[in-house]
């Protein structure tokens, strides 16, 4: 990927905001990786130069880096302002965004016109989902045979002080199930043919249902996974020919207690989440709605070093030479993928690691630009070495036959 022409090998759009500070701050700390044989040109994007200064002050004095506010560049942009945007993109090879999501409309409107022009846009490039979507292509890759179906169960840990989340997340959630009704037509619209299945069907849990391998509860995950996942199997299959895997995810959510809490929580949000004064009423107050898992200030430098995550994947498929069509699946193996807190550690440097694989493993990325998802463009990358690396660890914890 040429990055000769343009000032600025990276670009953090949305900088100012809470997920983009810490953006900011580990495309710092990749700045001064000892590995690099020189530095890295990037800088920050963003309506107010005012805000951006105080965001690259912040990083410098959480990481000692007194000189780091003359070191990065300022371009300042507006996402009312289009002009400003392709202003901005000219200077950069690579954009973090820091915006908004990148998902399945992306892909409908300009996946041809990013291919035409080369440009590679990746969506879901955060904690959701490179730790599900590369961690099943990492099980796949890990097993002895045919992979054919992944259950994955997150667990998320906490320290004294609990777990709180920004309400950015929160409001993502909310608009998202706000369009669920647009996001059907648009699966219709775009009418494509069924992946096929390979081995028996992945039955689907109950809405509450117990893990025996994790000793507790779960429920279905709410989030991008499943569907970045599918979408990842249906390209490894249809451009590489590679056998699709079936995947369902799920989150622990340990005693019957949480449980109630959370049934709760859920039924309060599905109810509100489809009328316009619902939603309202859920982005004015997340921390009632959401029995104090959101909240508008985020969590606090306490909470966030105190947690992290856990993903677990089940994994069941064929040995070698074994037919798919009418035996069982006779082999097993469990993965993991772990990290430090999701949001705003793990997020960034999944985020920062796939902006460095853009521009130092280019080779290996799909040939043509495009809108893809992680596992789309990644798979054949190093980017899960990286990633490793950097503390989001994939393992395999056993892999048996049956």
């Amino acid at each position: 990927m040429a990055t000769e022409q343009r000032p600025f090998h990276l670009v953090v759009f949305g900088a100012s905001g809470f997920t983009g500070q810490f953006v900011t701050e580990e495309v710092a700390r990749e700045q001064v990786d000892p590995e690099r044989s020189s530095r890295l040109p990037w800088a920050v994007a963003g309506r107010s130069r005012e805000k951006l200064q105080r965001v690259l002050e912040k990083a410098a004095l959480k990481l000692g880096r007194p000189t780091l506010s003359s070191e990065v560049g300022i371009i300042i942009c507006d996402i009312a302002n289009p002009a400003s945007l392709d202003e901005m993109a000219k200077q950069a090879t690579v954009v973090l965004n820091c915006v908004g999501p990148f998902l399945e409309l992306m892909q409908l409107k300009y996946h041809e016109k990013a291919a035409d022009k080369g440009v590679y846009i990746i969506g879901s490039s955060g904690f959701d989902s490179i730790p599900a979507d590369l961690g099943v292509i990492y099980t796949r890759n890990k097993m002895n045979g045919t992979l054919t179906a992944v259950e994955s169960f997150l667990t998320i840990h906490s320290g004294p002080e609990g777990l709180s989340i920004h309400d950015g997340t929160w409001k993502s959630a909310i608009y998202g199930f706000g369009d669920q009704s647009n996001l059907r037509k648009l699966r219709n619209v775009s009418n494509l043919k069924p992946v096929p299945l390979i081995g028996p069907k992945l039955k689907r849990r109950w809405p509450i249902s117990y893990c025996r391998e994790l000793k507790g509860y779960s429920i279905p995950f709410m989030g991008s996974d499943v569907s970045v996942v599918r979408r990842t199997q249906r390209y490894l299959y249809e451009n590489l020919e590679e056998s699709p895997v079936q995947y369902a995810a799920y989150v622990t959510v340990g005693g019957i207690t949480s449980v109630i809490k959370l049934m709760f929580a859920g039924l309060f949000f599905l109810f509100f989440v489809r009328f316009g004064i619902g939603r309202q009423l859920l982005i004015k107050f997340p921390w009632f709605f959401s029995f104090g898992y959101f909240s508008k200030q985020g969590p606090t430098q306490k909470q966030i070093d105190a947690a992290s995550f856990t993903l677990t994947f089940f994994g069941q498929g064929y040995s070698q030479g074994t037919g798919t069509d009418k035996n069982k699946p006779n082999i097993k193996i469990c993965t993991q993928v772990k990290g430090p807190e999701a949001g705003y550690v793990a997020t960034p440097i999944a985020m920062v690691q796939a902006a460095m694989t853009l521009l130092s493993d280019a080779s290996h990325l799909p040939k043509a630009g495009g809108v893809f998802t992680p596992g789309a463009a990644f798979s054949k990358t190093k980017l899960i070495d990286r990633l490793n690396k950097h503390g989001i660890e994939f393992s395999v914890i056993s892999s048996s036959e049956v």
